[in-house]
């Protein structure tokens, strides 16, 4: 809850309004999942709302990989299940948080897409991701990107209402959140809206899934780009610039001789050359469903040189996780893969 409806509801209930800051410091500081670990509140008021719940999730599943990044598989209440990534680097903690269970853009190389669309998340689901890798890590989460499961973008209340949280409760500043989006029409111009009103400003950084110079390649990656042209996309990107005055990140998966050729950078160059962006660059991490494969780091680099050469900021993104099944929805699919064998096709963990 916000602190407003906190308020509100301590008051229907007997309680003084400084219960509030009592209440967010053990929920966020603290970590507690039930109200009757508050020992700081009346004894006799825990015992009468001994059902409300905090709206924390179920540790189904955590995986470490060599180099530390961390998966968890987390149970909702409804029983479906939702992956988060703890990418510790330094003294960062970036968790990659889901804003859908599954998602409805079916990129052929994402294997969340593989496994459908149930719901988006309620914020405190989203919200809870964070609080919960922090618990698995032992540190506190720095940086926030939402590049789960899921299109945030079609979810725009919850997520923004997470963030708002991140901010205000955890101390996570807004340059240290990202957005990433695939396109939905429309809706780059409403976030920039939404996020004034909700936020007071857009201070965090949206990044685009690109992975594709021209229109007919992006379509035969991202079935769902049939309905936002390129240009259409690029002209709301430079919209959203204008807007908000942040700069756009265009996220560019490479695989392997479909779209990591040389002329296929010198094409991206020509679409997003003067723009106010940066492009980071991706390894495909490979998924049993689909067979492209990753590129090798010479023409990732070759890839990286034209851009850099044509004038267009660019960085190349390491691979976390490779043998945890780190990419978005691996661990998912692979436990409801696992639970069909056996008699259940539900994956509830």
């Amino acid at each position: 809850m916000s602190p407003e409806d906190l308020q509100a509801w301590l008051a229907s209930t007997g309680q003084p309004s400084y219960r509030v800051r009592q209440l967010q410091q053990w929920i966020y500081q603290r970590g507690v999942r039930h109200l009757r670990s508050i020992t700081v509140l009346p004894r006799r008021w825990r015992e009468a709302h001994q059902g409300v719940s905090i709206g924390r999730s179920r540790l189904v599943q955590q995986v470490q990989a060599g180099d530390g990044t961390t998966k968890l598989l987390l149970g909702l209440e409804d029983g479906n299940t939702v992956e988060a990534v703890g990418i510790p680097t330094g003294e960062r903690l970036t968790v990659c948080v889901s804003s859908q269970v599954g998602c409805p853009m079916a990129c052929r190389f994402c294997a969340t897409g593989k496994g459908g669309f149930q719901r988006s998340l309620a914020s405190h689901e989203i919200i809870d991701q964070v609080l919960t890798m922090g618990e698995a890590m032992g540190r506190q989460p720095t940086h926030v990107v939402f590049m789960g499961m899921g299109e945030p973008l079609l979810n725009l209340v919850a997520v923004l209402s997470s963030i708002q949280c991140f901010c205000r409760d955890l101390g996570i500043g807004q340059r240290r959140i990202t957005i990433s989006t695939v396109g939905i029409p429309q809706r780059i111009n409403t976030l920039a809206q939404q996020a004034h009103q909700v936020l007071g400003r857009s201070q965090f950084t949206l990044a685009v899934s690109l992975h594709a110079p021209n229109q007919p390649l992006r379509e035969h990656l991202i079935p769902t780009a049939t309905a936002y042209p390129l240009e259409q996309l690029l002209e709301d990107c430079r919209g959203y610039v204008a807007q908000t005055g942040r700069r756009v990140s265009f996220e560019y998966v490479l695989l392997a001789g479909v779209n990591d050729q040389s002329h296929h950078a010198v094409e991206l160059a020509g679409r997003i050359r003067g723009f106010q962006s940066h492009v980071n660059l991706m390894a495909y991490n490979p998924i049993a469903e689909e067979d492209f494969q990753r590129p090798c780091p010479q023409q990732m680099e070759r890839f990286q040189r034209i851009l850099t050469r044509q004038g267009v900021a660019v960085s190349v993104r390491s691979s976390r996780g490779l043998d945890r099944d780190a990419a978005c929805g691996q661990l998912r699919r692979r436990l409801a893969i696992k639970t069909t064998a056996y008699g259940n096709g539900n994956p509830r963990g």
